[in-house]
Formats: structure tokens, C-alpha cells, sequence
């Protein structure tokens, strides 16, 4: 009788630990449909598709493991430190139930608990586009060998100022192509800078100084085509070229890309414009053999901004960095921070609600950086001291400020007052007088 009474109880526990078990079709499918399925479908960037039960399945194991080292989703900005829109982080509570699936088998459940799978649009996202450009050559990627970073130059020559309301890149070659920068160039820098072929290396950014060029758009697997709201517009200057850099990453054999770019024009009179400032601390060193090594820069605005979103960017050293704004009666404001940095995620972070920060307010940023050769990311063994450059084995450290304004000439008044800063600094002394900066990255 006893024997009966344990063996009904193992029953009643097998059956109630079953039934608390998440299962793919109720609890994993939602969390997969929303946050992985843009680049893990048939024809994305993602190695392998995980839109049914069966292409999870195989995977659980690699599922759980990335997501509970925060790997995947790619979202790099550390929560409760700036509210962003269209946040791809998982909770814990979800890196927890897909964890907690794998291990238990990887249960499909009952069908009747899953819901539709996500809809994707084949064509232009936001519709026919009104104006398309192309990269002006095919462009060969090899086999193997370090990524690319490779700046086309397209000839648009806009007749006159267009304000564009949205730009949507479809790269000609998923596989290999990792992530795309576009800056408009109306002082034809570029255009100089490439000659006959169309295209030069660059690195980082677009690898010329003309204070006209500005970042336009951008795109990264995953990313989202939005319209900007009637009255909001960047701004292509009249006769622009655009600076298309691409970053190709070779898959094992030989490919070719052409990437198209389509182009929405804001049919609506221009209330805001956006542009970007760009906080950088261009006097930068780092030595061979440092593991944190910390840099800083500052920027105060001389007019009142609103603050719509942030782009960091470093290179392979970089390990950290958060930026505060500090108002002028001494209120801080978080503004992003990235505790991980990885170069093979540099994504653009757009707030959730955009921050009407007042004349004075300043930028801080702090970076560290690891040119140790416990680092596995260091492209140079042994390391070697590292100076801010284009090249891979160089380094950056920069934050593009995303701001709108009424007032077309809040951007250059901005980049003025950035030039005039930069130039009253450490570094900015160093140039005039020849003489050695003692802390470099301060």
C-alpha cells in the first residue's frame, strides 16, 4: 500500500513539474518572435532561422547560452541608465524561462498556445521610395582574411536643401554584410578622396574632416524602418554626395554586394531638423599593456538642445563607457551606458522621450580601455601603444550627440563651440605650443 502511495505521488510531481515547465509554443515562441526573429529568419544576417518549433529545438542549448551571457539580443545599453525606445533586452525573468527550457528538453506544449508568427515586409518597408541610390560598382568581399571597412561614393547632387523623413538600406548580400553608415559630403571630400574608383578604405568613420559632413542614416540587422513625424526632417545640404560605409565580414568563400538605399523625402514643411554633435576626445593614447585605461570628454552646448538620441563609439580596445548630462543648477541626467562595449554592435540608441536640455548643460563622457594582451580583442600581439586613427589597430573614442532644433543654424553654432572647447583643452594646448600633454586623456 505504501509502495502504491510513493508511486502516485511520483506521478502527481512528474505531472505538476511538466506542467510549470515553459514550453516553446506558450512561453519561448513569444519571447523569439518579438526579440530575434527580424535577423533569425530565412534570407537575415542570423545563421539560422528560429521562426518554428523544430529550428529552436535544435538550438535550445546555444539559445539559453547566449542569452544568459547577454550576447543575444544585441542591445548593449545597461538598463535604468537612460530610457530608450524599442528596447531589445531581455529580463531576467524571460533569459530565466528559456534557460529553464532548455534544460528541461526544449517542450514543444500544446499548439494550441502558440501564437502567430511575426509578418515581414519583402519589399520597401515603408513603401516605393522616392528617390534610390546604389552603391556605383559590385564590390568583392574574398573568402577570408579581416573584415572591411569599405566607403562608396554615391553622386546624388540634390538640386536644392531635402529634408528626408526616412532612409532604408537593403544590402545586397545579407551574408556578408555586417552594418552600413550613411553621411552626406556636399564639400565633395570624399569624391576627391576616392579618384576613378569610387570607393577608399576607411574605418570607424568616413575618413575625411570637412565640417559639412554629417551623419545621415544608418542600418544594422534587426534595426526597424521608421518615417519621422510630419514636420521632422534631416536635412541634405544641396549637391551632397553620400558616403556609404559598409562593413563586410567574409563568410568562407567569395561574395559580392551592391547595396541599395532608398530614400523618403518629408512631404510636410520642416518644423525640426536633426543633427548630430559629436563629443570625441581626439588626444587620445592608450599604452601598450593597459587594462583600464581611462578617457574622458566633455561638452558644454552654448544653446538650449533637445536631445532625441546617442550613438557611442570605440574601436577594439574599448571595454566601457557612460555619458551623463549635468545641468547648469547641478541636476544630472544618465544618458547611456555600455558596460560591455562590443565593435560588432554599434547601434544608435533613440530615447524614448527626447530631453529638452538648457543652454549650459554639459556632456561627461568616461571610456576605459583594455590594450592588454589578456584581451582576446586586440588586434595587436604583443600589444603596442594605441593613438586615435582610421586603421583596426587604431583607436577612437566619440559619441554622436542626436539633436532637433527649429533652427538650422543651432549645427553649426553647436560644432563651433565644439571646436572652440577642444581647442581651449589639454589638446588644443598641446597644438599651440608644441609642448607635451601630461595627462593625455583628460
Amino acid at each position: 500500500m505504501r509502495l502504491h502511495w510513493w508511486m502516485a505521488f511520483a506521478v502527481v510531481a512528474a505531472a505538476c513539474a511538466n506542467a510549470a515547465s515553459p514550453t516553446f509554443n506558450k512561453d519561448i515562441a513569444p519571447i523569439l518572435y518579438k526579440n530575434c526573429a527580424s535577423c533569425h529568419r530565412p534570407g537575415e544576417v542570423a545563421p539560422f532561422s528560429l521562426l518554428t518549433y523544430s529550428d529552436a529545438k535544435r538550438y535550445a542549448p546555444t539559445i539559453a547560452d547566449a542569452t544568459s551571457k547577454h550576447i543575444m539580443p544585441p542591445w548593449k545599453a545597461s538598463p535604468g541608465f537612460g530610457e530608450f525606445a524599442d528596447v531589445r533586452a531581455l529580463s531576467a525573468e524571460q533569459i530565466a524561462t528559456i534557460s529553464a527550457w532548455a534544460k528541461n528538453g526544449a517542450p514543444e506544449g500544446d499548439t494550441k498556445d502558440l501564437p502567430a508568427a511575426p509578418k515581414f515586409t519583402d519589399g520597401w518597408a515603408l513603401g516605393p521610395p522616392d528617390m534610390i541610390v546604389e552603391m556605383p560598382d559590385t564590390y568583392q568581399v574574398p573568402a577570408d582574411g579581416y573584415d572591411i571597412y569599405k566607403c562608396f561614393v554615391i553622386r546624388t547632387d540634390f538640386p536644392e536643401d531635402t529634408p528626408i523623413a526616412s532612409v532604408e538600406v537593403r544590402p545586397g548580400n545579407r551574408r556578408v554584410l555586417h552594418h552600413t553608415v550613411i553621411y552626406t559630403d556636399p564639400a565633395h571630400a570624399a569624391r576627391a578622396r576616392a579618384g576613378d574608383s569610387g570607393s577608399y578604405t576607411c574605418y570607424g568613420g568616413p575618413g575625411i574632416t570637412a565640417i559639412q559632413t554629417d551623419l545621415m542614416a544608418g542600418w544594422a540587422p534587426g534595426m526597424n524602418v521608421k518615417r519621422m513625424p510630419d514636420g521632422v526632417a534631416f536635412v541634405a545640404p544641396k549637391g551632397s554626395d553620400l558616403i556609404v560605409q559598409n562593413h563586410y565580414h567574409p563568410s568562407g568563400r567569395p561574395e559580392s554586394d551592391k547595396t541599395t538605399i532608398g530614400i523618403y523625402f518629408q512631404k510636410t514643411p520642416v518644423v525640426k531638423r536633426i543633427f548630430g554633435i559629436p563629443m570625441v576626445q581626439p588626444n587620445l593614447r592608450i599604452p601598450a599593456g593597459e587594462s583600464h585605461q581611462r578617457v574622458t570628454a566633455t561638452f558644454t552646448t552654448p544653446i538650449e538642445l533637445e536631445l532625441s538620441g546617442i550613438a557611442p563609439h570605440m574601436h577594439l580596445l574599448g571595454r566601457e563607457m557612460k555619458i551623463t548630462a549635468t545641468l547648469p543648477d547641478g541636476d544630472v541626467k544618465p544618458l547611456i551606458w555600455i558596460k560591455d562595449w562590443d565593435f560588432n554592435w554599434q547601434l544608435g540608441y533613440e530615447f524614448k522621450e527626447s530631453l529638452a536640455l538648457p543652454a549650459q548643460t554639459r556632456f561627461d563622457l568616461e571610456a576605459f580601455y583594455d590594450n592588454s594582451a589578456a584581451n582576446p580583442k586586440n588586434p595587436s600581439n604583443p600589444p603596442k601603444a594605441v593613438a586615435w586613427g582610421e586603421a583596426t589597430t587604431d583607436e577612437m573614442c566619440a559619441a554622436m550627440l542626436i539633436c532637433v532644433s527649429p533652427r538650422a543654424s543651432d549645427r553649426l553654432t553647436s560644432w563651433m563651440s565644439l571646436a572652440q572647447q577642444l581647442l581651449a583643452g589639454p589638446a588644443g594646448r598641446r597644438f599651440r605650443s608644441g609642448a607635451p600633454d601630461k595627462n593625455p586623456n583628460h
